[in-house]
């Protein structure tokens, strides 16, 4: 196609002439049928009669550009080119552009091959999940499901401000706990049946029979002894919390399910870490407990289930083997924090985790080796940070600090790609957690001063319609499911509240 292009400009004047005069009559001629003025179809260059221009690939062209340019930190000469070419919408920032003329190089020969440039992980495009590397927009297909559009479905209440909860990794069932040291675990199908299945209400239809009337009769009397038979069964079957558990003394700081047995392992201010196996009905008492010298403030499983970190009150990160129970630390004590961890992860890969503290730095660990081999220093202008959550291809990390702020971290260089800014005025007084939704198409935090949800794009921090939590006190614990629509909020005000989007209703 390039060829025929510049084949034309060698020809004589004359016959360009030619060649232009009749180019031009035959797009006069064929405009309307063409639509020459599509602004999303291909047109013909009057000069190269071989040339066609498709503006898609214009337009997706300069997206790589901006994102590009927001990549390497030009944000305002990003803005400036969008502002030109009438990119309204934000692109993210992405390397996608550099990837795609080292390897367009490669393929010509102009570039040797080298080992980095061959590497496959540069090329796992993953179906679902954020990765800004191979997008340059949100699908549109996506705000549907923004949580701003999600209700209450059912609200659990605890005797004391609820603190902690979790989804297990299916997404089956979640558990909440609280100051007043129990712990509540509830099935998800049952909240959602409990929601969407209407009253029953019994109707006997009355018949001019008075023979049929009286057969009737002994039936209508044993009825009411059945109804509330059934009734009470039916209850105890449906009932959204399966399992009530109390074995801590103080309040429950965390909790998480096991990735492959049905055990749950929560941490307590009590410095006890306590496995329950919920398979037992009657279960009310914790099979394993772990005494520590400081107070559990968060937890994290490997996700093949043989290893468990604690973090704690103090600096020091505990591993634990699980089939042993034996714990270890990191050989050197220079990699440890110098503050209260704050808030612990594994990545997806299994390969490292990642550690926050009060002191304001994030780490990250190997996880055959237990040494520091990454730090993110001040990632929340040296305030504590509140949380953090990998992105299910390891690529990103997502943290929330006091300074009310939600970043997103590339961690192959170390930097802040996104800020999600707008969640409040002042710096927060209580740790809140942010998190993506299970499409990682958005990013979630409650607003501490407000008790609303604050959600935003998660590819170009667009902030979206706020949406009110409903809580009467600051929102201390969210989590959003693995697998579905829907997630939890826990709050001080003794409650906990169970979110979904309700699909709409067909005809």
């Amino acid at each position: 196609m390039f060829g025929e292009g510049t084949s034309n400009l060698q020809q004589s004047s004359s016959s360009s002439t030619a060649t232009t005069t009749t180019t031009t009559t035959n797009v006069a001629s064929n405009g309307g049928g063409n639509g020459i003025n599509n602004e999303h179809g291909p047109h013909s260059n009057p000069f190269h009669p071989g040339l066609n221009h498709d503006y898609r690939y214009r337009d997706q062209m300069y997206r790589l550009i901006i994102s590009q340019l927001y990549y390497d930190g030009q944000a305002q000469l990003a803005k400036n080119i969008s502002g030109v070419m009438g990119i309204l919408d934000m692109c993210p920032p992405s390397d996608r552009l550099y990837q795609t003329v080292a390897q367009s190089l490669i393929a010509s020969g102009e570039l040797p091959t080298t080992k980095s440039s061959n590497n496959d992980s540069l090329y796992n495009i993953l179906t679902d999940g954020i990765d800004l590397d191979f997008e340059t927009e949100r699908q549109p297909s996506a705000s549907t499901l923004a949580p701003s559009t999600y209700e209450t479905i059912y609200v659990t209440s605890h005797k004391g401000p609820c603190r902690a909860g979790c989804f297990n990794p299916n997404g089956q069932l979640l558990a909440t706990g609280s100051v007043d040291a129990s712990i509540k675990i509830l099935d998800v199908e049952r909240m959602l049946a409990k929601s969407f299945i209407p009253i029953n209400t019994n109707n006997t239809g009355s018949s001019n029979n008075n023979q049929n009337n009286d057969q009737q009769q002994p039936s209508q009397q044993q009825q009411p002894q059945q109804s509330q038979q059934q009734q009470q069964e039916h209850n105890s079957d449906s009932h959204p919390v399966i399992r009530t558990l109390y074995d801590h003394m103080e309040e429950v700081s965390c909790l998480i399910f096991h990735p492959r047995d049905q055990f749950l392992i929560s941490g307590s201010h009590d410095m006890t870490i306590k496995i329950f196996d919920y398979s037992k009905p009657s279960v009310k008492r914790a099979c394993k407990s772990i005494q520590e010298s400081n107070t559990i403030r968060c937890l994290a499983i490997h996700p093949t289930g043989d290893y468990l970190i604690v973090g704690s009150q103090h600096p020091t990160i505990r591993l634990y083997h699980m089939p042993t129970f034996q714990s270890f630390i990191s050989s050197m004590i220079s990699d440890q924090h110098k503050g209260p961890i704050t808030s612990i992860c594994y990545s997806p890969n299994t390969q490292c985790y990642a550690s926050s503290s009060k002191d304001g730095d994030i780490r990250i660990w190997d996880t055959v080796s237990n040494r520091c081999v990454g730090i993110l220093p001040r990632a929340h202008e040296g305030l504590e940070i509140c949380s953090l959550q990998y992105s299910r291809n390891g690529k990103y990390l997502l943290s929330s600090g006091k300074d009310s702020m939600v970043k997103l971290w590339e961690l192959s260089m170390s930097r802040c790609l996104i800020a999600y800014t707008g969640a409040g005025q002042n710096a927060q007084k209580h740790r809140t957690q942010a998190t993506f939704n299970h499409t990682e198409d958005f990013v979630m935090m409650p607003d501490e001063m407000s008790t609303s949800l604050c959600v935003w794009d998660a590819r170009n921090a667009e902030r979206q319609p706020l949406l009110a939590l409903g809580h009467n006190q600051p929102v201390r614990q969210i989590c959003h499911s693995p697998v579905g629509p829907c997630f939890l909020t826990c709050s001080d005000d003794f409650r906990a509240r169970f979110w979904y989007h309700r699909p709409p209703l067909s005809e």
